[in-house]
């Protein structure tokens, strides 16, 4: 059973296999770090939050070269991935913030894809980074050295029993078999790679068949009408049965193993209706299979409520897949999972050359150290939740607003055409809103199956004064569409 992570849907694995300032005329240094990412700002919005970070001045490569060799020295699939229509050509970071070669600055709500969880060059982490450093770059787990092993244990300390063995990787992504696990096809290949996979019905309480306004886990409920009575859960019980119905007809008796996201990630932020986890973890135990959460977005304590994703649906699973914010950007990734699994690995010999690299343990166990000292999970559940609350207003006021969602800083809003039919908002429109998020200073991210949701995934030192002007941002960009349609 490959080790691999699911960012997409839920899935069986059969046993068959993110006012422009005034000039400060101070200096010219100084100007640099106050410039905001657009020249000529709309007279209504707020002054981006100050920043006491000085850059450096970027003396490099021009863009015009950059491009050039993009397209002619980079895989395609770079230009195909390459957000904007007029790319920004980063510079430096520092904490919630991004700079680009000319010196504008951004407010980076996407974090590179969630994965920079405690901010850009946090202090804390690249001194960690720097003493490992100039001690050990580079060694294999075929010797013993101290760092894989302090992390190791520092890192079971923050799961439940039996969550107690640690393999470490650099990540899931590279591997060619996680393709098999999503359900999003432009992912795909035009070749078979889902082998022993089958994906269930998405249990989405805002885009799928059956969803009201309590169904799920979130500061935000849908606009959906329920009429269910209390303490029951219709949209439960129908996708409840939908996952029974594909057991009986899609996959044999015994399954290997069930993979699921607590909120997905690219798949746009959904939430399943309360107890689907918990439900469906039992009903896969009962044909055989483990039960595998994938972390990479949810975990570290970006939900706010919870150190893991999981816990918000009141299970323990057998294996939990994590990477991203694990080392705060640092390409690293862990599985981890019951002695008695582990166990089964030594049947063969598998070995990662680069994972527990000394540096990366380093980075990765002082991240662990700064979200507990700097309390970025409790930053989640706050300004997520004033996020997730005050974009629900939005939500009420634009008609193309059709749901907000989420916990802590793990976000979604989907965009729709109108909210009577839900139907997904057109690309074109889509990427007109994405653009002048950019244009007046902000960066955040797109998800969903039709690229219809924002995503909102900062880094976990974002400030209430970054979401009012994130705020103040978004409703512009949404006004300004509107005007136009």
């Amino acid at each position: 059973m490959p080790l691999i992570t699911n960012r997409f849907d839920l899935t069986i694995l059969s046993l068959h296999k993110y006012k422009y300032y005034a000039f400060n005329q101070r200096s010219k240094k100084g100007a640099l770090c106050q410039k905001s990412a657009f020249k000529y700002p709309p007279t209504d919005l707020p002054e981006m939050p100050p920043c006491n970070f000085q850059p450096e001045e970027y003396k490099g490569m021009s863009k015009e070269r950059m491009m050039e060799i993009r397209k002619l020295n980079c895989n395609p699939m770079t230009m195909k991935v390459t957000s904007y229509k007029k790319p920004v050509f980063v510079h430096q970071g520092f904490m919630q913030w991004l700079w680009d070669v000319d010196g504008r600055r951004y407010l980076d709500l996407f974090a590179g894809v969630a994965t920079v969880s405690v901010g850009h060059c946090h202090p804390k982490v690249t001194a960690a980074a720097e003493h490992q450093l100039r001690r050990l770059w580079h060694t294999t787990n075929i010797y013993v050295y101290p760092t894989l092993h302090e992390y190791c244990e520092k890192l079971a300390s923050h799961l439940p029993d039996p969550l107690k063995v640690v393999y470490l990787t650099n990540s899931g992504s590279e591997f060619f078999a996680t393709m098999g696990l999503t359900s999003n096809a432009a992912y795909k290949y035009p070749i078979a790679n889902g082998l022993g996979c089958t994906n269930t019905m998405c249990p989405d309480v805002f885009r799928g068949p059956w969803g009201g306004s309590h169904c799920r886990d979130s500061p935000v409920q849908t606009i959906r009408d329920c009429s269910c009575a209390k303490g029951q859960c219709m949209a439960h019980d129908q996708y409840i049965g939908q996952l029974k119905e594909t057991f009986v007809t899609s996959v044999p008796s015994r399954i290997a193993a069930f993979f699921g996201e607590p909120i997905q990630g690219v798949g746009g932020a959904v939430q399943y209706p309360k107890n689907y986890l918990k439900e469906t973890y039992k009903l896969v135990r009962e044909r055989g299979g483990v039960c595998i959460a994938d972390e990479v977005q949810t975990g570290f304590g970006r939900t706010g409520t919870h150190f893991w994703g999981f816990q918000g649906h009141d299970v323990i699973p057998d294996m939990v897949t994590m990477a991203k914010g694990i080392g705060n950007g640092f390409p690293m990734g862990a599985v981890v999972t019951t002695p008695e699994i582990a166990a089964s690995f030594t049947k063969g010999v598998h070995f990662n050359t680069f994972g527990g690299n000394p540096v990366a343990c380093a980075i990765a166990s002082s991240v662990l150290d700064t979200i507990k000292e700097d309390g970025a999970q409790q930053i989640s559940l706050n300004v997520g939740t004033y996020l997730m609350t005050q974009m629900a207003e939005l939500r009420d006021k634009y008609e193309i607003i059709g749901d907000v969602r989420g916990k802590g800083l793990q976000i979604g809003v989907e965009m729709v055409k109108d909210k009577a039919s839900r139907d997904p908002l057109a690309p074109e429109a889509i990427a007109e809103i994405f653009e002048d998020i950019r244009d007046m200073g902000v960066l955040i991210g797109k998800g969903g199956v039709y690229g219809q949701t924002f995503r909102i995934k900062p880094p976990m030192c974002i400030t209430m004064e970054d979401a009012d002007y994130f705020l103040a941002v978004f409703n512009k960009a949404i006004h300004n569409y509107m005007e136009k349609r």
